[in-house]
């Protein structure tokens, strides 16, 4: 793991930012994986700046959604395809045919699922997989406990999760229990990984999922083992870490050498 330790989330969206265009001028048609949540939302702010303000082109570019509220579909405001429709892709060149996203509200949930594994294949698999880190240290809606092998399927969601999601329901509307998520194995199959975590709620999870054991409890781990991760925390969200002096010294020497 590559951890970049920065002062404040602003920065931390700014420097996920340019770790995403690096990657778009090396592969112009990158394959995309695209999360949900409070956690992207600065830097999906700064990638639309980035093409509106400086003309980085995105026409090349296939996404795949993580996740998906079972029972909803992308037209449902409260889906997270809507979210991350409305917060990144409909300000974008990308195509349409090129965004990719699981539906909810597929009549046969299992079997889009495996359509949905068979359409990453056929592209050629995720370049770049953005993920956050939920309080329990799920990736996607892999909740403690899921399988380190499992592929896109449908989850029960984490108490503590349904919990956290309601703030993005209106009142007398609660979040789902279930939802459709790539699974870790999927994830882990991605050439190349970018966590993103910030504020200090997130600051003991992280601490585990980067220095503590490996174990389906907190699934996030896992990352401990795939060849090219870079975990961005802020500030708040790196204070729990043990070593993050080490970190902040192995970054620098990285920089210095250009890398």
């Amino acid at each position: 793991m590559r951890i970049v330790i920065v002062r404040d989330y602003e920065e931390l969206s700014r420097e996920a930012a340019r770790k995403v265009k690096t990657r778009l001028a090396a592969r112009p048609d990158l394959k995309l994986g695209l999360c949900a949540g409070s956690t992207p939302e600065g830097l999906y702010k700064e990638l639309v700046r980035l093409h509106r303000d400086e003309g980085l082109s995105f026409k090349r570019v296939q996404t795949f959604n993580l996740v998906e509220y079972l029972g909803m579909g992308p037209g449902d405001p409260n889906s997270l395809g809507f979210f991350i429709s409305e917060n990144l892709l409909r300000h974008l060149d990308i195509p349409e045919t090129n965004r990719h996203v699981l539906d909810g509200r597929a009549e046969n949930p299992e079997k889009h699922c495996r359509w949905y594994e068979d359409l990453i294949i056929k592209a050629g698999g995720i370049d770049l997989q953005l993920l956050g880190i939920g309080r329990v240290g799920h990736i996607g809606f892999n909740e403690p406990g899921s399988s380190l092998a499992s592929r896109t399927r449908i989850k029960k969601l984490d108490e503590q999760t349904i919990q956290d999601n309601s703030r993005f329901f209106p009142p007398g509307r609660t979040a789902p229990e279930r939802g459709i998520t790539l699974g870790v194995g999927t994830i882990l199959e991605s050439e190349e990984i970018l966590l993103l975590a910030s504020s200090a709620n997130k600051a003991e999870i992280v601490s585990k999922a980067i220095e503590g054991p490996v174990t389906n409890q907190v699934t996030a781990s896992i990352l401990q083992l795939h060849p090219k991760v870079t975990v961005i925390l802020d500030e708040a969200a790196a204070s729990c870490l043990e070593r993050k002096e080490y970190y902040k010294y192995a970054e620098e020497q990285r920089r210095r050498k250009g890398e």
